[in-house]
């Protein structure tokens, strides 16, 4: 069996920092650090820190008074800051600092007295952050249907900004239904995605370009080896395996060698070219 690796694949400069920010408080404060929601999406990551000492919450009024708090990756409305302050607990920001050029830009539009479309999923932590800004301003708009029952107070006054773990082939049907409908909206810059979520899909896109079967071909996400289920593989002679931006490689080699016991040990590794992202996010001044 054939095993090809995507590039790139796995933890971003975003997730990296938040990891890091959570593991730098650790050692440098003790345990427990009090860490406001997950602080990325993903298990095995959370599990680690928690054994660490890492304690997860989703209100600053489950942290004790003058405890550390430290905001995950995905940002916090300013509700949440408030209530952190309200409590007297000391805060570190491990808001991913795409989600904070986003959140600065709403308030720029916000500032400048427009209404503004927020691109996203309902109940996703990070667009709960950003609509917090101004609820009754910041309109939630999750597909077409969405904009065709919009209504504004003013057309020639509305910005858009959208959620960054969206890739821009998930909003472009959003964007171009906004513009046609709206044609004055400020539209969101192409930077505000997630530069890493956009790569991974390109990568993934490659990767079934490298497999030579662009449609139809079987998908299957797991969280670890172990979830892999052999029928999986009856008949199958290429595996490609990639990995979100939230996930280890750990993670990565246990599912390779997962199909490595299944095929009898007999498994061509290789790697799509390397990819160099060019990105890096230091950790707040004050843990370094």
């Amino acid at each position: 069996m054939e095993v090809v690796l995507a590039n790139p694949r796995g933890f971003c400069a975003g997730v990296d920092r938040a990891i890091e920010i959570v593991e730098v408080a650790l050692a440098r404060y003790g345990a427990p650090i009090y860490v406001r929601h997950e602080i990325v999406h993903n298990q095995y990551v959370v599990d680690d820190l928690r054994a660490k000492g890492a304690v997860f919450i989703d209100d600053p009024a489950d942290a004790p008074e003058g405890a550390l708090l430290i905001y995950s990756a995905h940002g916090v409305s300013p509700a949440v800051r408030e209530a952190a302050r309200a409590r007297g607990l000391r805060t570190i920001d491990g808001t991913c600092p795409l989600v904070t050029k986003v959140h600065v830009e709403t308030l720029r539009m916000l500032n400048d007295g427009y209404e503004v479309v927020l691109v996203g999923h309902a109940g996703h932590v990070e667009v709960e952050g950003t609509q917090g800004h101004a609820p009754d301003r910041i309109h939630l708009i999750q597909d077409v249907a969405d904009v065709a029952a919009l209504e504004v107070r003013d057309p020639d006054k509305l910005g858009c900004v959208t959620q960054t773990t969206l890739s821009v082939d998930d909003t472009r049907e959003v964007i171009e239904a906004l513009a046609q409908r709206f044609p004055n909206i400020r539209l969101p810059r192409k930077d505000d995605i997630c530069y890493a979520t956009q790569n991974r899909q390109n990568a993934v896109k490659k990767l079934l370009d490298e497999l030579t079967r662009k449609a139809g071909i079987a998908a299957h996400m797991v969280q670890n080896g172990d979830a892999i289920d052999p029928a999986w593989l009856a008949g199958v002679e290429c595996v490609g395996v990639t990995a979100s931006a939230s996930t280890p490689e750990l993670l990565v080699e246990q599912v390779v060698e997962r199909l490595r016991k299944l095929s009898g040990g007999e498994v061509a590794l290789r790697s799509l070219p390397q990819v160099d992202e060019g990105v890096a996010f230091q950790i707040p001044p004050e843990l370094r």
